[in-house]
């Protein structure tokens, strides 16, 4: 059975210098890091880490439209506010999802420049191989619906929603792993709208390689009766080393 991502120290210190801890990770993470000189300082070095990345990235200037959804998607234009009624709740809140399947998108790119930047050693290049993959599980619009992260030393996945899933009653996703030239092979069934942990065992790491891909079905609520997907396909990404 899947549960809730339930990450080390180090990864959640990680995550909270991306962003992408919810509020009450956050406050969670703050509070042991008042009470824990380590865990503080886990937290300071990895914002430290990542605070160059910023400054590396050279500005980019949108083009017009790319402000115009923006400005539509917050509700700043007069006919949209006019138009759109606020959502009576966080979670119907489409643009609060928006913003966060835009910030599970960054982060992923993030952590591909962190696990580089972990390859220097006091200023000194070394040989050492990243531990992490990821893959952008995304829709045939080439919108990303979830995002993968695969820590090979500990054998276990992160899959973390990108943006909001809506699934019919009496039906799940489930996540498949699909090798070059090979049949799918299930992970499990997942809760599409929040972040969960998968266990992989050895003989699942052992085919997550080159063009290897993550998919994601719609399949019924224990998964699928087969052991393959019987469902439509809704998302799908290859997994590339971190």
């Amino acid at each position: 059975m899947n549960t809730p991502a339930n990450h080390d120290d180090e990864l959640r210190c990680a995550e909270y210098a991306l962003g992408v801890l919810s509020a009450a990770e956050r406050r969670e993470l703050e509070r042991e890091a008042g009470e824990n000189p380590l865990v503080q300082a886990n937290l300071h070095r990895w914002q430290a880490r990542i605070a160059p990345l910023a400054e590396d990235a050279p500005p980019v200037e949108p083009p017009p439209r790319v402000w115009q959804r923006i400005q539509r998607d917050l509700g700043v234009a007069p006919e949209v506010r006019a138009a759109r009624p606020a959502p009576s709740t966080w979670w119907d809140n489409l643009r609060l999802w928006r913003w966060l399947g835009l910030g599970a998108g960054i982060a992923a790119l993030v952590l591909l420049a962190v696990n580089f930047s972990s390859l220097m050693h006091f200023g000194q290049p070394t040989a050492v191989v990243s531990p992490y993959m990821v893959a952008a599980i995304a829709r045939q619009d080439g919108v990303t619906h979830w995002t993968a992260t695969v820590d090979t030393r500990r054998g276990n996945m992160v899959v973390v929603p990108a943006d909001k899933s809506v699934i019919a009653a009496g039906r799940a996703t489930e996540l498949w792993l699909i090798p070059p030239n090979a049949k799918p092979i299930a992970l499990g069934v997942f809760p599409a709208d929040q972040p969960a942990s998968m266990a992989l065992p050895p003989e699942i790491l052992a085919q997550m390689g080159d063009n290897a891909m993550l998919a994601v079905s719609i399949e019924p609520s224990g998964g699928s009766p087969t052991g393959q997907p019987t469902g439509p396909v809704v998302a799908s990404g290859t997994i590339r080393p971190a």
